[in-house]
């Protein structure tokens, strides 16, 4: 059973444990409440109620894991992991794989995959994914394996503690080696999956670093300040540098060079939920973008 544990200061003396655990550990209410109702919250080792008054110096333990379910089949996919640990998985999402079951697609999808990674290794987690990627885009995926550390991410991504870098392949040379656009996103109508640089849009921060060139390309690193759908693609797209291989935002026909968006989620950096410290997870670009890069030189 996996345990997660506080000292109380000088300031949680009579203090509720309810409160205590909101506005000094900075816990969510409902993560508190599911805890309680659950009979997963102890003092010293004892279970105890949400008005328990606290003292100073009592160890708070919250028992993390529970018995859950979730109604996806578990198939073996062979998904590549990363790293595991009783609170995370992170894993190298191939591309043309969706990550979570739709009506559309309701087997084959990566939550498929961890489903079944889990039940081999005798996990009870479910699939709470952290982030996402799109179908054709390869690479880093974060899936909290409870509910503490799933609350604690989302804070982190919150906070802008979470690093997510990107690898991309782009027609033609961006004016600058370095930079950030800055351009607010929308969405033109509710009839249309695309998105579009409005100017009433939620701003969308992308910064970029040109690692190599080529005849009329550019391998370039982009770092996401702001997580916008599509935003990478929309952003490169309107400064007249669109990804190989796009379908939604580019006039270009690359289907002989490549059958999907060149783009790659290649690093994460993000502070782990428990313990704080700073994680670093890296993985090599596909096969399919390295031969493009071959073919542009």
């Amino acid at each position: 059973m996996s345990i997660v544990r506080y000292t109380v200061t000088k300031v949680g003396n009579n203090v509720k444990i309810r409160d205590y655990m909101k506005d000094e550990l900075n816990l969510s209410g409902r993560f508190i409440r599911n805890s309680a109702m659950g009979q997963r919250l102890m003092v010293n080792g004892k279970e105890v109620r949400l008005r328990y008054r606290l003292s100073e110096g009592d160890e708070i333990q919250v028992k993390v894991t529970k018995e859950e379910n979730q109604d996806i089949q578990g198939e073996n996919l062979n998904i590549q992991v990363v790293y595991e640990d009783d609170d995370l998985l992170i894993v190298n999402k191939p591309p043309f794989m969706v990550v979570h079951p739709t009506k559309s697609h309701p087997t084959g999808t990566l939550a498929n995959g961890v489903i079944y990674h889990f039940r081999e290794n005798n996990d009870n987690s479910i699939v709470r994914l952290v982030s996402r990627l799109d179908r054709d885009t390869s690479g880093l995926i974060m899936i909290a394996k409870n509910q503490f550390s799933h609350m604690s991410l989302a804070k982190s991504m919150e906070q802008d503690l979470i690093e997510k870098s990107y690898l991309a392949i782009i027609h033609g040379h961006l004016r600058d080696k370095e930079g950030t656009i800055d351009r607010p996103i929308g969405r033109p109508t509710n009839e249309t999956i695309k998105r579009a640089v409005l100017e009433d849009g939620q701003r969308s921060i992308t910064h970029f670093k040109v690692i190599e060139e080529y005849k009329d390309s550019a391998l370039v690193q982009l770092i996401l300040e702001t997580g916008r759908t599509h935003q990478i693609r929309v952003h490169l797209s309107y400064e007249g540098h669109p990804i190989y291989g796009e379908s939604l935002y580019s006039e270009f026909n690359d289907e002989e060079l490549i059958n999907r968006q060149a783009l790659h989620a290649f690093r994460l950096k993000l502070p782990h939920p428990r313990s704080g410290e700073i994680l670093e997870f890296q993985c090599e670009m596909p096969e399919d973008m390295k031969k493009l890069t071959e073919k542009l030189k």
